[in-house]
């Protein structure tokens, strides 16, 4: 493993799960600690770091009113989705400005008192500076998920790299956690993704990423450490490219 960075600009990108820890919902203040120190010991290396929030924790759209019967218009549950990305956003915020790393939350729908609306060239001055910039409100549009705000900011903001963190070490044949004996890939190519239909990011989402061809590594956000694993290059989770 190399001490330099192999990444100078990444997007993390966190799903709203990832911020619930062992919790049904909501936020595990512990968990938001070890991931703001994590971002801090991959700050430390003058990596720039942006983050683009997922809301499934507190709020999934469509697929939380689908589930409970309720008749909601798509585009309201997709707003509702997007609003609760800022809750996940302010609360990560407070735990890095209170680690004094300086960050801006800026957001596609805006809410002057509590975040920046989301200009590109701001951002990337904002990056410049050292500060770490947490998107939320996911693209501003109903009918995409954050993996494409993820996918559309690190185009923006030329990103080297998204970072994936999920629960598991990488990208599976089928769902490790309920299929015994699924196959784990180090490498895959965008065109593999979308033919077999793993879950990486959602279709469309992994397409600009193909376009644009800005790899995704999907990695264990739950092993310690994991974040600067990657940014140094170790050979953990699955690259897309």
């Amino acid at each position: 493993m190399s001490s330099k960075p192999v990444y100078q600009r990444i997007v993390l990108k966190l799903s709203g799960e990832a911020l619930q820890g062992k919790s049904s919902h909501g936020i595990d203040h512990l968990v938001l600690v070890s991931i703001a120190r994590q971002i801090k010991e991959i700050r430390a290396l003058g990596v720039d770091v942006a983050i683009v929030l997922g809301a499934g924790n507190i709020f999934r759209g469509q697929e939380n009113t689908a589930s409970r019967g309720l008749d909601m218009d798509r585009s309201v549950a997709d707003y509702m989705g997007m609003l609760a990305t800022v809750i996940n956003g302010l609360a990560l915020q407070d735990v890095l400005e209170k680690m004094k790393q300086p960050t801006r939350v800026m957001t596609a729908i805006e809410m002057q008192r509590i975040a920046e609306p989301y200009i590109r060239r701001r951002a990337i001055r904002h990056l410049e500076k050292g500060r770490v910039v947490i998107f939320v409100s996911g693209t501003g549009n109903p009918y995409f998920t954050t993996d494409t705000a993820a996918a559309l900011r690190g185009m923006e903001i030329h990103a080297d790299a998204i970072l994936k963190a999920t629960m598991v070490d990488g990208v599976y044949s089928a769902d490790p956690l309920k299929v015994k004996g699924a196959k784990k890939f180090s490498r895959l190519k965008y065109i593999e993704v979308l033919k077999k239909g793993l879950k990486v990011m959602d279709a469309t989402a992994v397409s600009l990423c193909m376009d644009n061809k800005l790899p995704i590594v999907v990695f264990n956000l739950k092993k310690q450490g994991n974040i600067k694993r990657v940014v140094l290059g170790e050979k953990i989770g699955t690259v897309v490219s």
